[in-house]
């Protein structure tokens, strides 16, 4: 297979931060103001792109797609069941982002929700059909095109309006929006190993494309917390049309919701490759759009917060024995049928998320959680080591 460049993954994560998702999980921080607000995305995006890293790391290192690095710490069958979540996670992934995609361009160009589904799904096959590897120039023209507009709604958002005093909407804690900021990050955990696995330079491009990624997730973050601060308006569509933005909007729209939403079809299909040798990544990338397409003219998906929160709750124990097994404990369980240890503990570390989801920490819930799991790994080793 030809092999990806560290520009080539540096565009592909770029593609990935450029998202509607993130913008309006933005305009969650305002209550915060502008200054704790930004600590807030700052502190999450460290903690969640630090996992993200190492995540990568891992499959650059051992060549291995993102599920088949989960098998060297759950074993072979244990790991069908990360690869099973993860596919569960990228269909609703996929049908969010079209959904969020198809009601803001329907809020500029009024020819109704489900044409726009159809659009953008359809966008997204394209994407597949083309391939990783061979999308090239039209990723290029694509990210240039989204790099200008984004500049434009940043003018639009922070030179054309005044701070709104008192912003309304749901109190946050600080801790909440923490790991409302992390979660974006650590949602792209289970993936990014598809994507560094096949580059010339797997340590370098896993750390171009976690650095590019947090860089650009943050500042769609911040654009969603400046247009709720400063119009006092939470759509990002009507705030395009206000602008004047018409067709450029609609580019920005159509194309940040396919060029992310493609990456969530594509590892969908190679977390199904993990599942059955039988079944082709590229075909079950198209048919997991076909179904996040129904998905989102089917049902509505305006709150995502709680589907945020669960992935952090299954993912973020995952990745921590994953870490303590390869970079602390140098334990490889990828011959084994089922290491029932590291099951039991990553299903201690689920519960522990769930319930820390009661306690307002500064650093949220995800990084002490993790924490907890490297810890209970550490000491199952020194308890009852491994035999070779």
């Amino acid at each position: 297979m030809k092999k990806t460049s560290t520009f080539q993954n540096g565009l592909i994560w770029f593609g990935a931060g450029v998202s509607l998702a993130e913008i309006l999980t933005g305009t969650s921080f305002a209550p915060l103001g502008m200054a704790k607000g930004f600590a807030a995305i700052l502190i999450g995006h460290i903690i969640g792109c630090a996992m993200m890293l190492l995540a990568g790391l891992i499959g650059g290192r051992t060549g291995r797609s993102a599920m088949e690095t989960v098998k060297m710490s759950f074993g072979q069958k244990g790991g069908l069941l990360f690869a099973f979540l993860n596919v569960l996670q990228l269909v609703g992934w996929t049908a969010i982002m079209i959904y969020d995609g198809a009601l803001a361009v329907g809020g500029i160009f009024a020819i109704g929700r489900w044409v726009w589904c159809l659009v953008i799904g359809a966008l997204i096959v394209l994407w597949i059909a083309v391939g990783i590897t061979d999308l090239g120039w039209i990723n290029k023209i694509t990210m240039a095109a989204l790099f200008i507009l984004t500049l434009v709604l940043c003018k639009v958002i922070f030179f054309s309006g005044n701070a709104m005093v008192g912003v309304g909407g749901e109190s946050l804690t600080f801790g909440a929006a923490v790991e409302l900021a992390v979660a974006m990050p650590l949602s792209w955990l289970p993936l990014i190993s598809d994507y560094t696995r096949d580059a010339e330079k797997p340590t370098q491009a896993t750390w171009v494309s976690v650095l590019v990624y947090g860089a650009v997730s943050c500042w769609m973050y911040v654009i969603g917390m400046g247009a709720a601060i400063f119009t006092g308006e939470y759509d990002i569509a009507v705030i395009m049309v206000k602008a004047g933005l018409g067709i450029a909007a609609l580019v920005i729209l159509v194309f940040s919701t396919v060029t992310t939403t493609f990456l969530d079809a594509w590892s969908a299909g190679i977390s199904a490759e993990s599942l059955s040798a039988k079944l082709d990544g590229k075909k079950t990338a198209i048919v997991v759009t076909v179904i996040g397409t129904l998905g989102a003219i089917l049902f509505p998906m305006d709150d995502i917060t709680g589907f945020l929160y669960l992935i952090g709750s299954v993912f973020a124990p995952m990745i921590a024995v994953q870490i303590a097994d390869h970079f602390i404990l140098k334990r490889d369980r990828f011959a084994v049928a089922a290491d029932a240890r590291n099951l039991v503990i990553w299903l201690v570390g689920f519960i522990a998320y769930r319930l820390l989801m009661g306690v307002d920490t500064p650093v949220g819930y995800t990084l002490p959680d993790m924490l907890l799991t490297v810890a209970i790994c550490v000491i199952a080793e020194k308890v009852k080591p491994t035999k070779a």
